[in-house]
């Protein structure tokens, strides 16, 4: 299943919520290397779903996150 971006967006503006996720993940890679604790791949994984949410529109998949 492709995660696809919502189209009621303009395709050179992610959604604000993509864009705080995309920055949460930034920050937690260049913080944490290569040696990842069970708690940071957690968190990894909860902001993958947020950012896969945001970029498909699906507001309450972001809250459940």
């Amino acid at each position: 299943m492709a995660l696809l971006p919502d189209s009621s967006l303009p395709a050179d503006r992610p959604a604000p919520a993509a864009e705080h996720a995309n920055e949460a993940i930034r920050a937690l890679v260049d913080a944490s290397g290569q040696d990842w604790s069970e708690a940071e791949a957690a968190t990894y994984e909860v902001l993958l779903i947020e950012w896969a949410a945001a970029t498909r529109g699906d507001p309450e998949i972001v809250e459940a996150a």
